[in-house]
């Protein structure tokens, strides 16, 4: 919004206002876009913790869950809405309304945040630690996410919603071949010509299961005070910084990465994204004063993956979010050999003492915040990895 308008102002006077060109410039609208969510999320959070727990909005737990965590009972959820209204008002301040990328994101992360949103107030309301239906959960989840991976397919490759349009018809009337530009193939990190062509039904299924799959881990990551925000902010912050070079046409071809018109605007929604994950925390550190809920964890996780797809950087993304990707491995591994056990052998065991794997080092006697800081650690360390392969090909 601010664009158009520093525009308008620059066309009309010239002379006088002709320092808002710096509002063209994606670098000083980012820094902006942070800053803006950040202020807003240390301005509005106090009030909306008031309001959550003045409604009772508060946080039922698992009686099979730690008992060390029964003490949280009652503390404010569904923190997540100051996270997405933050992202929100400073987005459509900063980025070019024009791009039709960061809508895609927006859509998409809210979308997930609107599940997430019914599924905690089931919680809360119903005094149901379990929420939502899983089936019903997941139906509205890939609905998003085939719908988005749909649209990616043919956006990631063209120009504007009307080349994406006839592309897609040209797909239909041609019987639904299976060919891609090869913009839209499979990148593998570190080398520099490797990658794999996907084809429109690979391309979707790929997409569904990134935005699907890294909304679910994210919501599983998200146990322990502080323990899944600062993750989601280093990630975001990484995948901005793809985005940003994918956009620009000479970065892209220095250093071998397709060039997605359009993708450099998402650094404006990847920064926003961090600074809003950064207020939130300031609430959310141990002991947390409030709690995102699937609000805030299934929609961070959507807006990943999304970016993730668009930039082409999904299996980076599993690089760099691999806390991630193996909290929701440790829950699989643990629910599947659980039940194999307990159909051959007539009683179920465990490979970890608690999944996800957080609560297994909980269970191990690490305090809380051992677990929170050395997951930080890790995510750290797995972000350079992943920025690492912008170079090291």
């Amino acid at each position: 919004m601010l664009v158009s308008l520093a525009l308008w102002l620059q066309a009309h006077y010239p002379e006088q206002l002709g320092f808002l060109r710096v509002f063209q410039y994606i670098t000083f609208r980012a820094v902006m876009s942070a800053m803006t969510a950040l202020l807003l999320g240390l301005a509005f959070g106090p009030s909306v913790i008031r309001r959550l727990a003045a409604l009772k909005i508060g946080q039922p737990v698992r009686e099979y869950g730690m008992q060390s965590h029964l003490v949280k009972t009652g503390t404010p959820t569904m923190g997540g809405v100051l996270i997405l209204l933050s992202i929100a008002i400073s987005t459509l301040l900063w980025f070019d309304w024009s791009n039709r990328f960061v809508w895609v994101v927006m859509l998409v992360t809210f979308g997930f945040g609107a599940i997430g949103w019914v599924d905690d107030w089931r919680k809360v309301v119903d005094k149901n630690p379990e929420g939502m239906a899983s089936r019903e959960k997941f139906f509205w989840q890939s609905l998003i996410g085939l719908v988005a991976a749909l649209y990616l397919a043919f956006s990631v490759s063209e120009t504007s919603n009307m080349r994406v349009m006839d592309l897609f018809f040209r797909w239909v009337m041609s019987g639904f071949s299976n060919e891609l530009p090869p913009k839209a193939d499979l990148i593998v990190p570190f080398f520099k010509t490797v990658s794999y062509p996907l084809g429109v039904f690979g391309f979707i299924f790929m997409t569904y299961f990134v935005i699907v799959g890294a909304s679910n881990a994210v919501n599983l990551t998200d146990g322990l005070d502080g323990l899944a925000i600062m993750p989601v902010v280093l990630v975001g912050a990484a995948l901005g910084l793809f985005a940003y070079v994918t956009g620009h046409a000479v970065y892209a071809k220095y250093l071998f990465l397709p060039h997605i018109p359009g993708a450099g605007e998402l650094l404006i929604f990847c920064t926003a994204m961090a600074g809003a994950g950064l207020a939130f925390l300031w609430f959310n550190a141990y002991p947390a004063q409030v709690f995102m809920g699937d609000v805030g964890a299934l929609a961070l996780g959507g807006a990943l993956g999304t970016v993730a797809v668009i930039v082409r950087q999904e299996i980076v993304l599993g690089i760099m979010g691999g806390i991630f990707v193996v909290e929701a491995l440790s829950v699989m591994v643990q629910v599947i050999y659980f039940k194999y056990t307990k159909k051959r052998y007539g009683q179920g065991k465990r490979i970890f003492l608690m999944a996800p794997l957080h609560h297994h080092y909980e269970k191990k006697g690490w305090e809380e915040t051992q677990v929170v800081v050395r997951f930080w650690i890790i995510t750290m360390l797995l972000c350079f990895v992943g920025l690492s392969t912008l170079k090291l090909r």
